[in-house]
């Protein structure tokens, strides 16, 4: 886990795919009440704020009272880890590309 104090792991958080769409749904907007994040979804409301939980927990979503409402916006920041992980991997195997390359470019030329 980063800096954030995240109590869930933001891997682990993207991990399922309804999570990764509510990223999604909120990341195409400001913010989004809860009645209209649920309705974007096959399942009820508590469902849905559960899976907005485990993202709060990580650290991706942040939310605030609007009176009786309770509306919700992306954090992004903490998916910079993911970000990073990935760009080490993609430099890794285009390094291991190159490497393949000069050596069957070697085996070529003998």
């Amino acid at each position: 886990m980063s800096e954030n104090n995240q109590l869930r792991d933001v891997f682990a958080a993207i991990a399922d795919p309804t999570r990764r769409r509510l990223i999604r749904l909120l990341a195409e907007t400001e913010e989004l009440p809860l009645h209209e994040l649920t309705s974007q979804f096959p399942m009820g409301r508590t469902a849905v704020s559960k899976h907005l939980t485990i993202l709060k927990e990580a650290g991706l979503v942040l939310d605030r009272r609007v009176g009786r409402e309770t509306r919700f916006r992306l954090n992004a920041s903490p998916l910079r880890e993911i970000q990073d992980w990935v760009d080490f991997y993609r430099k890794f195997w285009s390094m291991n590309m190159l490497r393949l390359n000069q050596l069957l470019e070697e085996e070529e030329e003998e």
